[in-house]
């Protein structure tokens, strides 16, 4: 058994993937890009719809069985608003639109150090919009990503 070691946020990555054969995941590290200033991600663990199965014979509790998960639609993720982002993010974009066209998905992996394994998702990328602002704070975006497959821990990207 591992020894229990206690993990940190610090330097966890966002990063994404153009599938270059459809329908498989990229796994080398070359394939992936970092979108920079990531501070904050979702959840990806949401707890299964409870399908009641209570029978007549039933006389003091309920019965239930385990439905489908919903990670709930668009999943919102907070970065520093920086140029380096709004580049990235629309290089994702263009990404995103010639491999829709050309029938290829794209990944996201939450690269979390101190796992052997990632957390990776196929999604769809919306366009950034604009974010909203106040006196005297550090200016931050909220962009999304729409899953378009179950979150998966698979082993990290490997070097060429």
């Amino acid at each position: 058994m591992a020894d229990a070691i206690n993990l940190s946020t610090a330097g966890i990555h966002l990063y994404y993937a153009v599938e270059a054969t459809a329908g498989t995941r990229p796994t080398l590290k070359s394939a992936y890009t970092d979108l920079p200033g990531i501070k904050s991600t979702p959840s990806l663990n949401p707890s299964p719809e409870a399908l009641e199965t209570t029978s007549l014979n039933e006389t003091e509790y309920k019965t239930y069985i385990d439905g489908l998960k919903d990670l709930g639609g668009a999943l919102e993720f907070t970065w520093n608003l920086t140029q380096a982002l709004v580049d990235t993010w629309d290089e994702l974009m263009t990404d995103y639109e010639e491999a829709k066209t050309a029938g290829k998905g794209t990944w996201f992996l939450i690269d979390i150090p101190g796992l052997t394994n990632g957390l990776y998702f196929k999604g769809n990328p919306s366009s950034m919009g604009v974010p909203e602002t106040a006196v005297n704070s550090v200016l931050e975006t909220t962009n999304y990503i729409t899953p378009t497959s179950a979150p998966i821990m698979a082993a990290k990207p490997t070097a060429e």
